[in-house]
Parts: C-alpha cells; sequence; structure tokens
C-alpha cells in the first residue's frame, strides 16, 4: 500500500457480519483548505458506523482524508463527500461523520450528517 494521498478506500470482511456493532475512529489531524480564501482548515473527523458485509482498511482511510490537504472545500460539502465515499466504499448498515472545524474568525463549525441503510 502506497504512504501517498489517496482516494482509494479498500476495505476487508467483517468478521462478524451477523451483529451489529459500532466502529467508532478520530481523526484529529483533518486538514482541508477556504476555497474562498485559500487559508487552511484544521478540523477532527469522527466516524461511527455499523459495518454490514465490509469494515473500512483504516490506512487507505488515513491516506483519503490526508488527499483533501490541499482541496479548496467547504466545511459542508468535504463532510457530505466524506460519508458519499465511505458509504460507497463499505456499504454500512449505518454511519455518522462529524467534522469539528478549529474557529477560525471567531466561529466554530461542527458538520455532521447520517446514513442508514434502504
Amino acid at each position: 500500500m502506497s504512504t501517498r494521498p489517496s482516494r482509494d478506500l479498500e476495505t476487508f470482511p467483517n468478521p462478524a457480519p451477523d451483529r451489529d456493532y459500532k466502529i467508532h475512529f478520530d481523526c484529529p489531524e483533518f486538514t482541508c483548505v477556504c476555497p474562498k480564501t485559500g487559508q487552511p482548515d484544521f478540523a477532527t473527523i469522527r466516524c461511527t458506523y455499523v459495518p454490514d458485509e465490509l469494515c473500512v482498511e483504516l490506512k487507505s482511510l488515513k491516506l483519503y482524508l490526508w488527499s483533501f490537504r490541499d482541496e479548496g472545500a467547504f466545511h459542508e460539502a468535504v463532510i457530505n463527500q466524506i460519508l458519499d465515499d465511505l458509504v460507497q466504499a463499505c456499504q454500512p448498515r449505518r454511519m455518522r461523520i462529524t467534522g469539528d472545524f478549529y474557529p477560525r474568525g471567531g466561529i466554530h463549525t461542527v458538520v455532521t450528517v447520517n446514513y442508514r441503510m434502504p
């Protein structure tokens, strides 16, 4: 596996697909760029999901999140993109992504999106 930023999310078989259980991860070093000012935005990305048949492989997740580092994105857009990409990769039963962005200009932003398998 590469150590360069990548949008490729890898998965592995859920070791307990007959059971509902939660997987939670925090990524406190997320960065992207403000599309208006070009200034860096810093956030903690939190994900909680109930896997179905697949789980997200964490090194690929790290490289995926790293791929946003130099990309301009509004907070709302980037969190929705992360949810869409993770749902496409592992098709969980449920997933919640929260982007807790560090204050800039006196404003603290938290964006939360949810997915539930139809």
